[in-house]
């Protein structure tokens, strides 16, 4: 009696221990699909990120650009025409000083708008913005990288090792590789405007 009971005493810490350890494996290789799911999500974040930031950059260096043209050639037209008392005298030509003047003020109008909105000029703001958030994003990836190889260690680790090995094999838990740029990585993503 006393030999069985040690018996199914053993039986059942086995069990118990089987139990524990497949559990274990599972949390293991479902930290390692999470950690894949941040990597992805860096991923689609810089994919959705950088087409927006580029596009918004060009927008505002376009505007502040157009803005900034319609100022200088707003004050050439002004700065070319002849200002004396027979501009008065003529009217074609004081109504053409006087669009002279007008496209002028509209340009400097927008162009204060701009200025009010945005203290520094926010083309180069918006690259500097730009830069950063590339900075964050590539930085986020590494980061997401680097979690996912840490935690495949962990699972690879507890796979390989016993008694996890023995519970590994026959529950199927198989090898996650880890996380390895491809040779193009290694270069920047080309940021083109």
């Amino acid at each position: 009696m006393k030999i069985l009971g040690a018996l199914a005493l053993v039986v059942v810490l086995l069990g118990l221990w089987a139990v524990g350890s497949y559990n274990g494996l599972v949390a293991r290789r479902e930290a390692v699909g999470s950690a894949w799911s941040q990597v992805e999500n860096q991923y689609q974040r810089r994919l959705d990120l950088v087409p927006n930031l580029v596009e918004t950059v060009k927008g505002a260096a376009k505007f502040e650009k157009d803005t900034l043209t319609a100022v200088v050639e707003a004050r050439a037209k002004v700065g070319s025409m002849t200002v004396d008392k027979s501009v008065l005298e003529d009217p074609a030509a004081f109504k053409q000083f006087e669009a002279s003047q007008g496209a002028l003020t509209s340009a400097l109008s927008r162009l204060m708008v701009v200025v009010e909105k945005y203290p520094q000029l926010t083309a180069t703001q918006g690259y500097r913005d730009l830069q950063q958030q590339l900075e964050g994003t590539e930085n986020r990836i590494a980061v997401a990288r680097m979690d996912f190889n840490n935690a495949a260690q962990d699972y690879n680790t507890a796979i390989k090792t016993f008694p996890g090995v023995l519970i590994a094999g026959p529950g199927g838990f198989k090898e996650r590789p880890y996380f390895a740029a491809e040779p193009a990585a290694a270069k920047a993503p080309a940021v083109k405007f």
